[in-house]
Formats: C-alpha cells, sequence, structure tokens
C-alpha cells in the first residue's frame, strides 16, 4: 500500500471509533471497540506518515484524501 492509502485508512478508522466511543459512554459501558479502532486508526497514521518521505504536512492531507479517491474510482 502507498503512504497516502495508510493515511486515508487511518482516518476513516478513527472517524469510525468516535461514534463508537460515545455510545459506550452514552451506555456507561467500557469503549473496548472503539478504543482498538483509533489505536489501530492512530497507527495507520503514524505508519503513513513514517513512510511518506519528508512527512505529510495538514495542507497534503486532503490532496491525500482525494488521490485516493481518484484511484478508487478509477
Amino acid at each position: 500500500m502507498q503512504p497516502d492509502q495508510y493515511l486515508v485508512l487511518g482516518l476513516c478508522l478513527v472517524a469510525l471509533s468516535i461514534p463508537a466511543v460515545i455510545a459506550a459512554w452514552a451506555d456507561r459501558r467500557a469503549p473496548r471497540a472503539g478504543a482498538v479502532l483509533a489505536v489501530a486508526g492512530l497507527a495507520a497514521v503514524l505508519h503513513g506518515n513514517a513512510q511518506q518521505p519528508g512527512g505529510y504536512r495538514l495542507a497534503d492531507i486532503p490532496d491525500a484524501i482525494y488521490g485516493v479517491i481518484g484511484a478508487v474510482i478509477r
């Protein structure tokens, strides 16, 4: 996988973890699934950032997302 793909996958996993954590918190349960998703997402983001020469800046993230979406559509 390309570093951009790791970045986008990680961002998606982190975004999915937020509702899981909130739902667990509202039900007064331990947010295990949300925590696992968040850790996996952060690991993917950090791996993508480490593989990218020079890393990512905040301005690079939208280009990476659109590039991955374009590659999937193509």
